[in-house]
């Protein structure tokens, strides 16, 4: 076979890597093009020097290009990937900072809450200009895998505005079903059976089977409260299942923030997170996360471009969407997993025009959903208030209307435990002119927001959060590094 594949924000070097390596662990995949394309020369750079090596060590025919120039990356692809983060660290930064401000402490904060909806008003612009060039210069049935957050919105974005052929794609139901797995005491992920469904972020076990035989809430619950670790990373996801039911894909730290319940006092997050890793809850974790990945790709990169060099092993291959996606299509072996489609009836008690995940079957005629999937009525309600924000918010990106989006922001469920409309209201202005090169539709409203906030007279304070911690050197990661390697 012989087909491109284009890797948008293929910077994102060690997921490119991943999806890389994944995808020739098909046999009949040697002989294809991979087309990376970034803003960051410097990125791309260093990882098709990686690539180019694991081409070389594994003696492949494959080609891979590099270049700054997208629609050139796109031009004849039959598949386009994007793992973008448009504003980088930077914006990021801004995301969790300026709502600290206001008293909103988020771990991640890249779905919904205050920092996931402006990270969608950044992106969204740039996912509707792949689209054009998607529609314009790529093969004629082209299909356009989604890994960018906020999940929903992007991929809500391309199918309603972009008119593409699009599919979202994540691993927070993989690994859900493998601490499952795990606590129930299985000896491998394979003996579980489940259905999982919702939207991005909030995925529910609705149905599980260990061996054939039906799992239910109370054996769950005792299988994680006596668990040494998860009955201590996972204590929200374990109260939420307690109350709700049923076992929710989303880390600690992630769920945490789509509810309005959790991290509403500082004394109330201190209470529900763990502190061993960042995704268990820590004030900003994933931004530190991702700040001490950088610096140490950046410091470590000869390591890196070393270990390139051994060859690929198929049994390693991860559980990543992508790759088992691509293998469907074009050899006709049916993989099972779980997308995020426009809804369309999938999803019984959810929104027609929402973006659900939820299980499907891809084989040579594309990718078919099990619909007629009913969610017990508490996770319906959970998912239904971020499905509102998230349609008021992508309608904002587009439109550049700049109330809509306050009222988008207004109606997240943390923030709106958290602070009043006029914090609101100041909070999305500072947000806007601090992003104002990311958000181009909204250009037109900076220079009234800048006169509004130099009037105002709400308060704010400067807060680190409540379980913040610094960003560590790369003396402190080496070390632990190496302290790790000698324990295990």
């Amino acid at each position: 076979m012989s087909f491109k594949i284009a890797i948008i924000g293929a910077g994102s070097v060690g997921f490119t890597k991943k999806l890389f390596t994944d995808i020739l662990c098909v046999p009949e995949f040697s002989d294809i093009e991979f087309a990376l394309t970034d803003v960051s020369e410097h990125n791309l750079g260093m990882i098709k020097a990686i690539l180019d090596r694991i081409v070389e060590a594994n003696r492949l025919p494959t080609k891979v290009t590099a270049t700054t120039d997208r629609r050139k990356a796109i031009e004849g692809a039959r598949y386009i990937i994007s793992c973008v983060r448009v504003g980088g660290l930077e914006a990021y930064a801004d995301d969790i900072r300026i709502p600290l401000k206001y008293g909103i402490d988020q771990c991640v904060g890249d779905t919904i809450c205050a920092g996931g909806i402006l990270y969608g008003q950044r992106n969204i612009p740039v996912i509707l200009d792949f689209c054009k060039d998607i529609s314009e210069v790529a093969d004629t049935n082209a299909k356009f895998l989604n890994y960018a957050n906020p999940m929903a919105m992007n991929t809500w974005a391309a199918i309603e505005y972009g008119k593409v052929d699009t599919v979202g794609l994540c691993h927070g139901v993989q690994h859900g079903a493998e601490q499952i797995a795990e606590v129930l005491g299985a000896k491998s992920p394979g003996e579980l059976d489940y259905v999982c469904s919702g939207i991005n972020h909030q995925t529910w076990f609705i149905e599980l089977r260990l061996n054939g035989r039906p799992i239910g809430k109370d054996e769950l619950v005792a299988a994680f409260e006596a668990h040494p670790v998860y009955s201590k990373q996972e204590k929200l996801r374990i109260d939420v299942l307690k109350r709700f039911g049923v076992y929710s894909t989303e880390s600690n730290g992630h769920l945490s923030e789509y509810l309005p319940w959790y991290r509403k006092r500082p004394d109330e997050i201190t209470r529900w997170i763990d502190m061993s890793d960042w995704i268990h809850g820590e004030t900003g974790g994933y931004l530190r996360y991702s700040t001490e990945t950088r610096n140490w790709f950046e410091t470590e990169y000869p390591q890196f471009l070393e270990a390139a060099s051994k060859p690929i092993d198929p049994a390693k291959r991860s559980n990543e969407h992508a790759s088992h996606i691509l293998e469907a299509l074009e050899t006709n072996r049916v993989y099972r997993g779980h997308f995020n489609v426009k809804n369309n009836g999938v999803i019984t008690n959810l929104p027609q025009d929402a973006i659900i995940e939820s299980p499907g079957f891809v084989d040579r005629f594309g990718i078919n959903m099990a619909a007629g999937i009913t969610l017990p009525e508490a996770c319906a309600a959970t998912c239904i208030s971020s499905i509102n924000v998230q349609r008021m918010s992508v309608h904002a990106a587009i439109s550049g209307d700049i109330d809509l989006l306050k009222l988008a922001v207004l109606h997240d469920p943390l923030v709106g435990a958290v602070s009043t409309p006029e914090e609101v209201w100041q909070m999305v202005d500072e947000m806007v002119v601090a992003q104002a090169a990311w958000l181009p539709q909204y250009a037109h409203a900076v220079p009234a927001a800048k006169e509004r906030l130099s009037k105002s007279k709400v308060k704010t304070r400067e807060w680190a959060g409540a379980a913040r911690r610094s960003v560590r050197s790369i003396e402190e990661l080496r070390a632990e590094k190496t302290a790790l390697k000698q324990a295990g």
